[in-house]
């Protein structure tokens, strides 16, 4: 017997489960999801066919959105329809979407060796509550929300570590319609991280340290975390002052993990500072051998060769 649960029926029931169990950025992204892209197109709908899918992930693809946020939709409606299989009946859920071959070659936001010398002289000459942020990143690879959620008590002077265990981000709450900043954990296990500082970076925290202000906030100083948005504005402009090409705040995690690489630094220590979940991830964006690399490879294997 067909199910008589309309999709919009099956959807709230899902986000009333996921309320109780999920963080609030991340159940604020479901609800975003929910209202905006999938509602709108199957919430009257009682079965999902999966043409039906293919049409709708072709018409997102085209609409300008990005693979992996079209991907991300497509995961939270095949867990809701799975879901309501389950409990209620609701066919679907096992589509096999097609996503277009993707040929695009998008190069990840990384500062020049030279970019990254001068924006480093800069930082570790004029240490400041503010400038340190971007040194944090810089040498650490932190994201933008760790850093702004860092205290000094996450700080570890004596054995020169970093211990990120929080974020702060804003998030949109689709039941009021506004936005507010959320100070929380941080994306994943493996982000809980313990960092190594690096001697120059120790210099400039010894410098801007306030030893009275272990509540205090490393960004600014202050007792309220740094917006993100904020402080994104303010490395923006000190970027066009340095005369530096614009770049992305997140690109400093990716100039940090990449002369990582360069550098000889072994992928897996890569992965367990950047806090990603496998060491694939890293090695799918950063290691990218160039033409020297690989002509130094070719050269090795004809020198081995040769030696049998």
């Amino acid at each position: 017997m067909e199910s008589t649960v309309t999709f919009a029926m099956l959807a709230e029931k899902w986000m009333a489960a996921k309320r109780r169990v999920v963080k609030q950025s991340t159940f604020c992204a479901y609800s975003l999801i929910v209202c905006t892209h999938l509602r709108p197109v199957f919430g009257t709908h009682v079965t999902i066919k999966e043409i039906e899918v293919q049409e709708f992930v072709l018409g997102k693809l085209a609409s300008g959105l990005g693979r992996k946020t079209v991907k991300d939709i497509l995961a939270v409606l095949k867990t809701i329809v799975r879901f309501g299989a389950k409990y209620y009946g609701f066919p679907g859920g096992d589509w096999e979407v097609v996503f277009p071959t993707d040929t695009s070659s998008r190069p990840l936001p990384v500062l020049s060796v030279d970019s990254h010398r001068k924006l480093l002289r800069h930082l570790l000459g004029c240490p400041s509550p503010q400038n340190i942020g971007v040194l944090l990143a810089l040498c650490t690879g932190m994201r933008i929300g760790e850093v702004c959620a860092l205290r000094w008590s996450d700080v570890d002077m004596v054995h020169r570590t970093i211990t990120v265990h929080h974020t702060v981000g804003r998030i949109y709450d689709v039941e009021s319609r506004r936005t507010s900043r959320v100070l929380g954990t941080p994306k994943t296990k493996t982000s809980n991280r313990e960092i190594p500082v690096g001697r120059e970076l120790y210099a400039a925290l010894r410098t801007v340290r306030n030893p009275e202000g272990k509540d205090a906030f490393v960004v600014g100083g202050g007792s309220v975390a740094k917006e993100p948005r904020t402080y994104r504005d303010y490395y923006g402009r000190l970027l066009d002052r340095l005369g530096l090409p614009r770049m992305v705040f997140h690109g400093l995690r990716h100039t940090f993990a990449t002369r990582c690489i360069e550098s000889g630094c072994d992928y897996k220590t890569v992965s367990v500072i950047l806090g990603h979940s496998n060491v694939a991830t890293t090695m799918n964006l950063y290691v990218h051998p160039n033409r020297d690399q690989k002509k130094r490879c070719v050269e090795r294997l004809s020198k081995f060769i040769g030696e049998l």
